[in-house]
């Protein structure tokens, strides 16, 4: 008996039971979907987050205080003091690959104005922060270099501060409290939009870094210096001449540990797409859970329908039928339920994907491979679990197949 005599009347025997078959295949469609779903949740985060990282620029480079230990205690990250503003100035002025430095004050304060408030990081930089974050200005100036000299106590706003502290006027030239201390508002920074981890990039307020440090957090050391290469390609070499430097200048000896920690945009890249790979992966393992619930709902109806149907087995093959053509009779019965409930799964996910990129931070993004894998794995389900049914009907004794009633 040829595949499309056997599809016909595997097709119809499926037809004969419609709602049996369609709720057969519902474990396969909600597995199917959930599998392309999560995965397309997780290739989604994983490329916001990437977005996100190279919205700061591909050649920054941070420098962040790092561990110490002191009488066998390890500190940890920021545990080290020795970070300060010389270090920052001996960086712009000997690193040759740098484009831009700035040293980095970064604390959460309450900033009020009037009636209003709102909390908020405060960034304490120079005049290099603007341009080494590529951040243009929707109103008014940024930081002057006269400014940090001066220690001025002057800041600006991000769009979401601006938006909160002045709903319905024009914030330059008006002065909001930070803490105790009063600044007056020079600025406002163009939307850079939500991030896609941590705080709102918009949700800051902007200071000169000698005013963070001595008028707003009374401190004399840093935890972060912030830097651009001239080029992608500089960026390796630039953290070389910065190891090396902040290791001479904190007087470290080659068996001491770095009190400082390097960090190029391309290793926060790295991390972030294993740790959303992961993250990926283990969505899909569970939603693949489903379908293999759906494979064991396959199996149990094609037990029922061999059950049900062998007077009609022992005719065929008193007829002629071979064992090898009941077998495959069977077996494209639950092919086709597992890949028609694979069709209806992607569509399915595409309806939910469509639905959740609207009410979303981020794009859910379906990927061909994960309708590839869903509907590899669903044909599977299918040849795994029917092969059981389809044996079993296969090796019917056609004299007590008759008999039976």
């Amino acid at each position: 008996m040829g595949w499309w005599m056997i599809t016909r009347i595997a097709g119809r025997a499926l037809m004969r039971n419609k709602m049996r078959s369609f709720l057969t295949m519902l474990g396969i469609i909600i597995g199917v979907a959930a599998v392309i779903t999560m995965v397309a949740l997780g290739t989604g985060a994983q490329t916001s987050i990437q977005d996100s990282i190279a919205a700061l620029g591909s050649n920054t480079i941070t420098i962040s205080a790092g561990s110490v230990t002191s009488s066998g205690v390890r500190t940890g990250a920021f545990g080290s003091a020795r970070l300060r503003v010389e270090d920052a100035r001996a960086v712009a002025q000997h690193v040759h690959h740098l484009a831009a430095v700035t040293p980095l004050i970064q604390r959460g304060s309450q900033v009020v104005f009037q009636e209003q408030n709102w909390a908020t990081n405060v960034l304490g930089v120079n005049q290099d922060y603007q341009n080494i974050r590529n951040w243009s200005m929707a109103s008014g100036r940024f930081l002057q270099e006269d400014d940090i000299r001066a220690s001025a106590k002057i800041c600006v706003l991000g769009s979401v501060v601006a938006e909160q502290l002045f709903p319905n006027q024009d914030p330059l030239g008006h002065t909001v409290r930070i803490g105790r201390v009063p600044v007056r508002v020079v600025g406002v920074l163009t939307s850079k939009g939500e991030a896609s981890f941590g705080p709102s990039q918009d949700d800051v307020v902007v200071v000169p870094y000698s005013t963070a440090m001595r008028r707003l957090f009374n401190t004399n050391y840093l935890r972060n210096i912030t830097a651009s290469a001239v080029s992608e390609d500089a960026v390796t070499p630039a953290v070389e001449e910065i190891t090396r430097l902040l290791r001479e200048r904190h007087r470290l000896g080659e068996k001491e540990e770095d009190d400082f920690t390097v960090q190029t945009q391309a290793e926060f890249a790295q991390a972030a797409a294993q740790s959303t790979m992961v993250f990926t992966m283990l969505l899909g393992g569970i939603a693949s859970v489903s379908l293999l619930v759906g494979g064991i709902g396959i199996m149990n109806i094609m037990l029922v329908s061999v059950t049900e149907r062998i007077r009609e087995i022992g005719i065929r093959m008193a007829l002629g039928a071979r064992g090898s053509d009941i077998l495959r009779q069977f077996l494209v019965e639950a092919m086709m339920l597992s890949l028609l409930g694979g069709v209806l799964g992607v569509t399915l996910a595409w309806i939910l994907t469509e639905v959740g990129s609207h009410f979303m931070p981020m794009p859910l993004q379906i990927s061909l491979g994960s309708v590839v894998l869903a509907f590899a794995f669903s044909a599977g389900v299918g040849i795994f679990f029917g092969l059981y049914p389809a044996v079993s009907a296969s090796r019917l004794d056609p004299i007590q197949a008759l008999r039976h009633e």
